[in-house]
Order: C-alpha cells, then sequence, then structure tokens
C-alpha cells in the first residue's frame, strides 16, 4: 500500500426487518448524510463514490447518491456478494491512496425481501454452480434445503467431524451475539438468547438452527476517505486509518474436497496473512474485530482463518471466553451479522462505521478498553473476501 488513508467520517441508520425499512435511496441517503456529518464535510467536496448493492436495478447507487447533492462526481456501483460493502471501501480506498481523488465516499445500502437468499435469474447459469456442484460431488447437498444455510451447514459438520466440536459450541457464538447487540442501538435482535434457546430453535440445516442463521434485513451504512493533507486543509478526524487492506477471491483448492474451503476458509486465510505481513501487526495484536457470522459455523472457522486462536482450538477459544469482554479480543461487539442484521450491501460498512468508534473510544456501553488496533473481515461467496486493518493515531 501506498500513501495513508484515513476514515474522516462513518455512519449507519439502525437495521430493521424487511418491509419495515424505507425504500433504498431513502436509506443510502441517510446513511451518506450520517458519514458526512460525523467527518464536519459537505457533499460538495466529495470526488468520487462507490455505492454497494446486491439485489437492486442498475445505477441504484445514482439514485441514492443524487439525494445527497448532483455534483458531476464519479458513482461506481458495486455487487460482489455479501462482500459488497467492503468492496466499495476497498475501491475508495484504492482511489484515495492512489491520488485519483484526496475524498471518496463509500456507501452501502440494501432493501431485502423476507426469506432465505434465492437466485433472481432462472434463465441463466448461476455464478454458484461449480460451489453446488462441488457439494453435490461431496455428497452434501440437498436440493430441499436453502441455499446458503446447507452450504455453512456442510462446513460445520467438517469442522466438527475434524475436531468434535459440539452443538453447544456453535450455540454459544449465537448467545454471545445477542449480548453484544444489546447494547448497539443499530441492530435488528437485541434481546437475549440462552444456548438453549438457540439449540431449541427449528433446525434450518443441521447442525444450524435459526438462530444460528442471520437475518434478511434493511439498512445502509457509509463512510468517507480522504488523504491526510486533504484532512488537515478542512480540519478533520485524524485518528483512525486504514493501515492495511487485503482482498481475495477463490483458488482452485476452493472446490477439492472440503467445504470448509468452498465457503470462503481459504480466501479468509490468506487475506488477513497479507494484511498481517504488510503492517508487521499480527493477530496477538488485535483489540477488537467484526468478522462475518452470516453463521454460527462461519465465525467458528474464521476464529482459526484469521490466526485468532490456533486450527482446531476454536472450542477452546469459545470456551475460555476469549471471543468477547475481558477476553484475548472482543468479536463482533456490535452483536455481528446474526444480531445486528446483515443487509448485503451494508454489512461492510456498517463493520467500519462500528471499528471507527471503538478506536475513537465512541462505541459507549460496548465500547473495548484502549482499542488501538482493529481488523474487519467481510466474505462474499462466488467469490471474494476483504480484510481491513484499522488503527487509531
Amino acid at each position: 500500500m501506498g500513501g495513508k488513508v484515513l476514515v474522516a467520517g462513518v455512519g449507519m441508520i439502525p437495521f430493521t426487518k424487511p418491509g419495515k425499512s424505507d425504500s433504498y435511496d431513502v436509506m443510502g441517503a441517510a446513511a451518506g448524510r450520517a458519514a458526512l456529518k460525523d467527518a464536519g464535510l459537505a457533499y460538495s467536496l466529495v470526488e468520487q463514490a462507490y455505492a454497494g448493492y446486491v439485489y437492486g436495478d442498475s445505477t441504484c447507487g445514482q439514485a441514492a447518491i443524487y439525494a445527497m447533492g448532483m455534483t458531476g462526481i464519479p458513482v461506481v456501483n458495486v455487487n460482489n456478494n455479501c462482500a459488497t460493502g467492503s468492496t466499495a471501501l476497498f475501491l475508495a480506498r484504492q482511489a484515495v491512496e492512489c491520488g485519483a481523488a484526496e475524498c471518496a465516499l463509500a456507501l452501502g445500502f440494501e432493501q431485502m425481501t423476507p426469506g432465505a437468499l434465492t437466485e433472481r435469474w432462472s434463465d441463466r447459469p448461476t455464478p454458484l454452480s461449480r460451489f453446488i456442484d462441488t457439494m453435490r460431488r461431496l455428497g452434501q447437498w440437498d436440493d430441499a434445503l436453502p441455499m446458503a444455510p446447507q452450504l455453512f451447514a456442510a462446513a460445520a459438520r467438517e469442522y466438527r467431524e475434524k475436531y468434535g466440536a459440539g452443538p453447544e459450541v456453535f450455540a454459544a457464538i449465537s448467545s454471545k451475539a445477542r449480548k453484544h447487540a444489546a447494547n448497539n442501538p443499530y441492530a435488528i435482535f437485541r434481546q437475549p438468547a440462552s444456548v438453549e434457546e438457540v439449540l431449541a430453535s427449528p433446525m434450518v440445516a443441521e447442525p444450524l438452527t435459526r438462530l444460528q442463521c442471520c437475518p434478511p434485513t434493511c439498512g445502509a451504512a457509509a463512510a468517507v476517505l480522504c488523504s491526510p493533507a486533504f484532512a488537515r486543509r478542512h480540519k478533520l478526524d485524524t485518528r483512525v486509518s486504514i493501515a492495511a487492506q487485503a482482498m481475495t477471491t477463490d483458488r482452485e483448492d476452493s472446490f477439492a474436497d472440503s467445504p470448509m474451503l468452498v465457503i470462503g476458509y481459504g480466501m479468509s486465510r490468506e487475506a488477513s496473512q497479507k494484511v498481517y505481513g504488510m503492517t508487521g501487526i499480527g493477530p496477538e495484536d488485535l483489540d477488537v474485530v467484526e468478522l462475518h457470522d452470516c453463521f454460527t459455523a462461519n465465525e467458528l472457522i474464521t476464529y482459526e482463518a484469521l490466526g485468532l486462536t490456533a486450527e482446531g482450538t476454536a472450542e477452546k477459544f469459545i470456551a475460555a471466553g476469549d471471543n468477547t469482554y475481558g477476553g484475548k479480543v472482543v468479536t463482533n461487539p456490535s452483536g455481528g451479522l446474526l444480531s445486528k442484521g446483515h443487509p448485503l450491501g451494508a454489512t461492510g460498512l456498517a463493520q467500519c462505521a462500528e471499528l471507527v468508534w471503538q478506536l475513537r473510544g465512541q462505541a459507549g456501553p460496548r465500547q473495548v478498553e484502549g482499542a488501538r488496533h482493529a481488523l474487519q473481515h467481510n466474505l462474499g461467496l462466488g467469490g471474494a473476501c476483504v480484510v481491513t486493518l484499522y488503527c487509531a493515531a
């Protein structure tokens, strides 16, 4: 990476259930205005914008951004499945870092419908066909089950077979998410759920119950990135910077013989190792992490992919409370996708907002004491993974 990139402002709106939100353009504009207000910056000073969403027509980004102002700047629409928000952030960071823009806006939003994720186009090949074919070959596919849960359930079963993690280990992650979300006014599920309640919820794809699956959600989030020189000229907040960022996609081994690799374990490991290598900051130095817990299984295996705990030790990591306050590293203080919600295009930027607040000491009752180094992990099947390391000045 080249020049330093600062996160001058972040913003988001409370996440809601489908049918309870404003339209995508209203949500997107509200999040963008919140980020600009947080930065203390006029929209007229933004030079480029990157708008992420998964379900929507072309140029939805313009529809949201034009409500903030019409200054003729480039607006790029981004779709990278569940990694869409962090991909928009990745592009905005590149633009500022290379000098193409001194100030860029990354915006993500999603107006979802109830129920499991489905393919929108039946008259053409699905981009996930190779993933599904691999699972069929491994005998891990059931046409009667929803697509995403069974992919991650197969990864959970593989981990269980290798290391013996019981159902309560996965359920404890969801219970922890609810406990963290109780202190987050932006989260959709703030009520507690015990391990027993999580396990007693309806089975979706063995071993994942309903409360171990993130809900379809509507929402929006945004970040304003700028160069240090721009921040000095406009007297912006310089406390939080992006120290390193890496984006990876699938390799051939994603389609070999491991459901864990099918759902992105390798991409996550590679992206995090790149980030650690760029900075000399390792997992042992992290204070807080927002990772992609679309299902409890993914949070568990991602602990190991990111190096937060050694391979095969996630059960001990959870049992010791090393994934929460008072432990080694607080994971998903926001409540994560499981409890904050997962509006696909907004998730990566909501993670960014949470970590910036943590590094500024502005996270209120969910504040991680003395947070200096924060890691963000955002994953999309198809596939893409973005890992971002933030540092406090």
